[in-house]
């Protein structure tokens, strides 16, 4: 699927948010549970602390504190919201999450659903929110990526152990005749899926005579680290290259690189692929982790915030992950009035 910009009607990126969760883990920490070390994480991932949920602290209410300061800084009020989109693959409730943030953010004139689409889950619900504000039927939307991946990690597992981490960041949208989504791409490829996974338990029990039944719950992570790599580096840049022409954008006008925070040799691979300087490239993965769905909205809030992101400001951004699902947008920064 593809798209660009083919309405006269547009979306503004207006207002950003994020939330961390309370508790900082560094790698010296779980080199006392695991057999690993801080140099070893640093130089494959570029991680050096992450941050995980305390046991009262819920998917929701992370994700209503990111979307709360993103409305804060739009300068809208709750109620003049018309869609809460959440993307998350870690609900607190697996039939969705997205209600309740609308509840405790006060939206109540907003339709509110979950998007899951692991770490592609953020780009793919702003590309998604976009045409409900392109066609009309919509004039304000937030956007929130949020997700705790910590509960569904194998702690004892030192492959993927020191990788994740929980967090949430939001983005609010806004009908505009100047658009902010310049273009897009998004791709899947299920056949490739099997090397990224939050699997079910495979198991069922009795159920009446006969009869049995499936068990539910999941596993958890499980992840071919190699090939994972190799597909981002190879995907993440084909697709930005083919947006980039699709747009007729030339790789030096881009005035930041706004990517899935997962490793930071990804992040440099990409980089290098356009001969984008690493000063334009945001990272904030060395003290998160990969938080899957808010990585971009995450990033992207503190880069707002420190002032790095100034209005009209070219971000190409790109998230990529389980699925495999991935994909790229041109996005333009408005900023509030």
């Amino acid at each position: 699927m593809a798209g660009a910009s083919p309405h006269s009607r547009g979306v503004a990126l207006i207002g950003s948010g994020s939330a961390q969760a309370a508790q900082v883990i560094t790698n010296h920490q779980l080199g006392q549970r695991v057999e690993t070390s801080d140099e070893w994480i640093r130089s494959r991932t570029g991680i050096s602390t992450r941050r995980v949920s305390s046991p009262d602290q819920r998917l929701s209410d992370l994700a209503a504190d990111a979307g709360r300061s993103a409305l804060e800084m739009a300068g809208w009020s709750a109620n003049s919201l018309d869609l809460v989109l959440l993307a998350t693959s870690t609900p607190d409730d697996l039939f969705g999450s997205a209600p309740a943030v609308q509840a405790a953010l006060g939206a109540s004139n907003a339709v509110a659903f979950d998007l899951t689409s692991a770490c592609s889950g953020f780009l793919f619900s702003l590309v998604t929110a976009a045409q409900y504000l392109r066609t009309g039927a919509m004039r304000r939307a937030l956007v929130i990526g949020a997700d705790q991946l910590s509960r569904f990690v194998d702690w004892d597992d030192r492959r993927s152990c020191v990788l994740f981490g929980d967090g949430a960041g939001a983005v609010a949208l806004e009908a505009s005749d100047d658009d902010g989504l310049l273009g897009f791409l998004v791709r899947s490829d299920g056949a490739r899926g099997g090397v990224l996974n939050l699997p079910a338990i495979d198991s069922d029990a009795p159920l009446a005579d006969d009869a049995r039944h499936r068990r539910g719950g999941y596993r958890p992570i499980e992840m071919n680290g190699q090939e994972v790599y190799k597909f981002a580096v190879r995907e993440v840049p084909a697709v930005l290259e083919c947006l980039l022409e699709r747009c007729a954008v030339s790789p030096e006008t881009i005035d930041w690189l706004l990517l899935h925070q997962a490793n930071q040799r990804i992040l440099d691979a990409v980089a290098d692929r356009f001969a984008i300087p690493r000063a334009k490239v945001l990272s904030n993965l060395a003290h998160y982790g990969n938080t899957s769905a808010a990585t971009i909205p995450l990033v992207l809030d503190e880069a707002v915030r420190d002032g790095k992101i100034q209005p009209g400001h070219l971000l190409a951004s790109s998230g990529f992950g389980a699925g495999l699902s991935w994909g790229a947008a041109l996005l333009r920064w408005q900023g509030p009035a």
